[in-house]
């Protein structure tokens, strides 16, 4: 997927703002597949400021990579607000250098939505460490490429919401 130009430059953005605050950042992203984290390694420099990220699209990949706990995942589904906040908390303890997470869980589709859960319903984590974690949903429209897209915008901004 290419990125929009105004997705980069929101990354730009967010970059920009990191370094000029000394922050480092790490990603854990599901239906964006790495997307975040690409859009702001597109830019040079980026290192001074990105340390990596978890692409954990499945929920086993969860539990090893980001210590979502078994139970949460079983209680309430890959995406749901708790596996947001276990995301982006699991984030920043495996990634112990960095100073701000984001996590995306949701469903992109085509397929994969239902009444309760429909396709475009994307959860999102933040947290900057020695802060409490925040969590916000959106359900976005379009088709995957429209609602990936969109899911990055949104998780730049509440990024740039905590640095």
């Amino acid at each position: 997927m290419v990125l929009p130009d105004a997705v980069l430059g929101m990354a730009a953005e967010v970059l920009t703002a990191l370094k000029a605050a000394g922050l480092s950042m790490v990603t854990a992203e599901s239906c964006t597949g790495g997307l975040v984290a690409a859009a702001l390694t597109y830019h040079a420099g980026s290192s001074a400021a990105i340390i990596g990220g978890f692409v954990t699209y499945s929920n086993a990949m969860k539990q090893i990579c980001l210590g979502v706990p078994e139970a949460v995942l079983a209680q309430y589904g890959a995406v749901s607000e708790p596996v947001a906040l276990a995301m982006v908390s699991g984030a920043l303890q495996a990634a112990s250098e960095a100073d701000v997470a984001v996590a995306i869980t949701g469903i992109a589709g085509p397929d994969g939505g239902n009444a309760k859960k429909p396709v475009g319903l994307v959860w999102f984590g933040v947290m900057r460490r020695g802060r409490e974690p925040r969590a916000e949903h959106c359900v976005f429209s379009g088709d995957r490429t429209a609602v990936r897209a969109q899911a990055v915008t949104k998780a730049l901004e509440m990024v740039r919401g905590v640095i």
